[in-house]
């Protein structure tokens, strides 16, 4: 009897296996893939290949050290920090291992840090100003714009013009600067809907009663922050001397106008008439009149003479022509050029003219952290407007005593709080002293404390030629949140020592 033939199936068993196979070679594809992905992005063991690359024909094995374990035992708690990322300013090399440190303030916002803002601080002549101008050439060329807001010794110049940048020079008969001046914003304020006009124009006044507030608080204004009824009085007189001549930004005479001529709705506001009126506002009135004349003559009394170049890629303010007369004039200059400044950025960004990120050196600050009571809440005020557009503010000191000299309690209180919010701190040369003043903000090991130290005095190194440097020069202790500081040495390359060249009889020592 004759076998009936089975007929040949597939079985589900076979499918499976046919579809490993396809996955299988699917994943083995999507793996070569991302291989040669890779190698276009990380270079291999050896380096990137091709010339120039910097490809090592043989890989390093390392340095294997051995050693009992009693001795061995002493390398933990590890005493230098892990390395910071390769990316941003190249600083130098670390003093300890050689290896390449970078900072990047901007980029290390939301990762390292929870803001950009920088405090630099060490000894006169450490050349603190020379790393702060790195920092600023580097992030002009990733598309910064760097501004220089008050520059009080004209060392920024060189490197602004370097930059292609614009310079506007102000004092004895270069320019001239009005402190309400709207900036870009009047050019376009037509163009803008009624609602929005008006909402602009409200914050502008504020701005202006701000920049009045922080110039009447120097010693060349009234030596003191006005108070509340002279603030009312002022705030009316803005909008007043605005609304005579709504197509010209008023200056500070027309608001003393105002005030002299004690318009009714001025009165109206401060509930008072005849004899008391003009007892509540003599002062302000004297006071406003003093920025405008004596030593300040010729700096505050009429418009602009040449406004910012916010299409440049890189702007300062030069008012080393005031230091003739004296600290308390360059003070409000600089507090007046930097809101000057920072208003017309802020306008101009309000209305889409740029929208660029900025680098802010705050150099010579404790020029104006002295100049007059309420001037550091001004100048965190003026500063906070820069703060959501991720700008790198680089605070520039020699001590923490400079805001321990505050005259009142208020502003220690906001000056510690301004240097609290600095995430990045860069210590250079400092004595004991002054370290034991930092060891209170950031926390400093006592290897930290002794090598910032060592920078401090050239007796330490037994230096006695003038042909060699400062043992401190260059070499600044990078101390991010509470991570373990990176020690850096600066070395300049002679483009910068061209651009950052500081005249030595204009050194920034304190009176």
């Amino acid at each position: 009897m004759a076998r009936k033939s089975t007929p040949q199936v597939s079985t589900p068993r076979r499918l499976d296996r046919a579809e490993d196979a396809a996955r299988l070679k699917e994943q083995r594809a999507a793996a070569k893939a991302d291989a040669a992905r890779r190698r276009k992005m990380f270079a291999g063991r050896l380096g990137w290949g091709g010339r120039f690359s910097g490809r090592a024909p043989v890989e390093d094995s390392g340095t294997v050290y051995t050693g009992p374990s009693t001795q061995a035992g002493a390398i933990y708690p590890f005493l230098l920090g892990a390395g910071l990322p390769p990316r941003g300013v190249p600083v130098g090399r670390d003093v300890l291992t050689g290896e390449l440190v970078c900072v990047d303030p901007s980029g290390w916002t939301g990762r390292l840090t929870t803001n950009p803002g920088v405090w630099v601080m060490s000894q006169p002549g450490a050349g603190k100003s020379a790393l702060v101008k790195r920092v600023c050439l580097v992030y002009s060329a990733y598309g910064h714009m760097v501004v220089v807001p008050g520059d009080a010794k004209g060392e920024y110049t060189q490197l602004i013009e370097g930059l292609g940048g614009s310079v506007v020079r102000i004092g004895d008969g270069v320019g001239r600067i009005n402190p309400l001046d709207a900036g870009p914003l009047r050019g376009h304020l037509h163009t803008l809907a009624a609602g929005e006009r008006a909402a602009l124009l409200d914050v502008l006044t504020g701005r202006r009663l701000e920049t009045l507030t922080a110039l009447l608080a120097t010693k060349n204004g009234l030596g003191r922050m006005p108070n509340e009824i002279e603030r009312s009085a002022l705030n009316t007189a803005v909008q007043l001397a605005t609304d005579g001549n709504p197509d010209t930004d008023p200056v500070i005479s027309d608001v003393i106008a105002v005030l002299r001529q004690a318009p009714e709705e001025l009165r109206a506001k401060l509930a008072a008439d005849g004899s008391v009126y003009r007892d509540l506002t003599r002062s302000v009135i004297a006071g406003l009149d003093n920025l405008i004349g004596g030593p300040l003559k010729g700096l505050f009394d009429g418009p602009t003479t040449a406004p910012l170049n916010l299409n440049a890629p890189a702007v300062s303010v030069d008012i080393s022509a005031l230091r003739a007369r004296g600290t308390d004039v360059l003070s409000a200059g600089m507090i007046a050029t930097w809101a000057y400044a920072y208003s017309a950025i802020d306008s101009a960004r309000s209305i889409g003219m740029m929208n660029a990120s900025l680098v802010l050196p705050m150099d010579e600050m404790w020029r104006a952290l002295r100049s007059g009571p309420g001037m550091v809440d001004a100048m965190d005020s003026i500063s906070r407007l820069n703060r959501a557009h991720g700008d790198v503010t680089i605070y520039v000191t020699h001590s923490l005593l400079d805001s321990e000299s505050l005259p009142t309690p208020e502003d220690r209180a906001k000056a510690r709080g301004l240097m609290d919010r600095c995430d990045t701190w860069v210590i250079g040369a400092s004595t004991t002293e002054e370290l034991d003043r930092v060891t209170g903000k950031r926390a400093l090991t006592e290897q930290e404390r002794l090598m910032v130290q060592s920078w401090s005095s050239a007796t330490s190194t037994g230096l006695d030629t003038s042909d060699q440097i400062h043992p401190g020069r260059g070499k600044f202790l990078i101390k991010i949140g509470t991570r373990p500081g990176i020690a850096a040495a600066t070395e300049l390359t002679s483009t910068e020592a061209r651009l950052y060249y500081t005249d030595p009889t204009r050194e920034d020592e304190q009176p």
